[in-house]
């Protein structure tokens, strides 16, 4: 289905779609969606495409806001432009700030990135500035649902098949209030990793909203005790004077920042000093070129930048190339290693698997832009729209 999105309706009389931007011009905007994912076609004058992702999770309605608040934006500009419309996507749609606005202009953004790429032969890490090769990456569990017990076996299979030495469990209950996902659960997992997979193994913990300061400080004490390194959004991440608080309370590593999209927030976050670790997540902050802008403000504060990127879709090899390029990369990739059979989604998403992990590394190829294919299979049961250029 093609959508009835068109420039000559959508974008105001006289704005001046850049008619000095240099290249290729974008041509056609296209989408491929489920409600949980989506992925973003864009087309030059000349032909050339490049594939991008809008945000996992409501992806069919980001989708709309792709075609209907940034397509008309993009359109008609060069590939070279894309950073100045970025920039002026949300000063144009002024009146619709949040994320997903930003879950949709990541999709535009990571796009052209991989245009780019392919335009320059080069994979998208190195025009960021890096290179490709490996990435360490620690093995991310989503689940609560799980034991302990049975947590820690799973743990222990990676590290012997797959190498890995760092290793990401979930406490409490997300945004739960100090609840627990079952009472005593966090008192019980915390010990429990640690003990199964010995003092070698680097440990993180991921909150995920759940705890008040007080509590957060209380269970960060226990982590500090059993040798974790990492505590992940302990507090509300909408309250971030409480993770202010939690951070000067303790000496292990506090993270947080994956749910903000809000560059303003992002220069106050940092400024205060609110975590000593930023997580920005490339699909929900907006795409690349703003998730550079975030890592080279923690950079200018001394913070390292360890992106969010919780599933197997794109974000995943984005925050691969985004990683190799930063100046300031955290210890670690997040790696999750839930299957087809937690996120049934992720199945036959590409041809070939950009996903393969060695001795605990994850690597950047050197094929140009984001060196993926998306699977024709899995395009033909999608939902399409289309934005053109007239």
């Amino acid at each position: 289905m093609t959508l009835p999105y068109s420039p000559s309706g959508a974008v105001p009389v006289g704005y001046d779609r850049g008619k000095d931007d240099t290249g290729p011009r974008i041509r056609k905007i296209e989408t491929f969606c489920t409600p949980m994912v989506g992925f973003v076609r864009v087309t030059a004058e000349d032909g050339t495409t490049g594939w991008g992702q809008v945000s996992t999770y409501n992806s069919d309605l980001t989708c709309e806001i792709l075609h209907r608040q940034v397509a008309p934006w993009a359109l008609g500009r060069g590939m070279d432009a894309l950073e100045d419309v970025i920039a002026e996507v949300p000063l144009r749609e002024h009146k619709f700030p949040g994320t997903y606005l930003c879950r949709a202009m990541a999709g535009l953004d990571t796009a052209v990135w991989d245009w780019r790429g392919k335009a320059a032969g080069k994979p998208v890490a190195a025009l960021l500035g890096g290179t490709s090769g490996p990435i360490r990456a620690y093995a991310s569990s989503m689940r609560r649902d799980i034991s302990p017990e049975d947590e820690a076996a799973r743990l222990i299979a990676l590290r012997d098949t797959k190498g890995f030495d760092a290793f990401k469990v979930r406490v409490g209950a997300e945004c739960g209030q100090d609840r627990d996902e079952w009472p005593g659960r966090t008192e019980a997992i915390i010990p429990a990793i640690r003990s199964a997979l010995g003092t070698e193994a680097a440990l993180l913990v991921d909150g995920n909203s759940g705890f008040s300061s007080a509590r957060a400080i209380t269970v960060g004490h226990m982590l500090e005790d059993h040798g974790y390194g990492h505590f992940e959004e302990p507090c509300p991440y909408w309250e971030m004077e409480q993770t202010a608080e939690v951070t000067r309370a303790l000496s292990i590593n506090v993270s947080g920042g994956e749910q903000d999209w809000d560059l303003q927030h992002w220069k106050r976050m940092i400024a205060l000093r609110a975590v000593d670790i930023i997580q920005p997540d490339i699909l929900y902050l907006g795409g690349i070129t703003r998730s550079m802008q975030v890592a080279r403000m923690g950079h200018a504060a001394g913070l390292p930048c360890t992106p969010h990127c919780a599933n197997l879709s794109l974000v995943t090899l984005f925050t691969m190339h985004l990683l190799r390029a930063v100046p300031n990369p955290g210890k670690y990739l997040e790696f999750s290693i839930e299957g087809a059979d937690y996120y049934p989604w992720q199945d036959h998403l590409f041809v070939t698997d950009p996903y393969t992990i060695t001795n605990g590394q994850a690597t950047v190829t050197d094929a140009p832009g984001w060196g993926v294919e998306i699977h024709s299979d899995w395009l033909a049961k999608s939902r399409y729209g289309c934005s053109e250029m007239h």
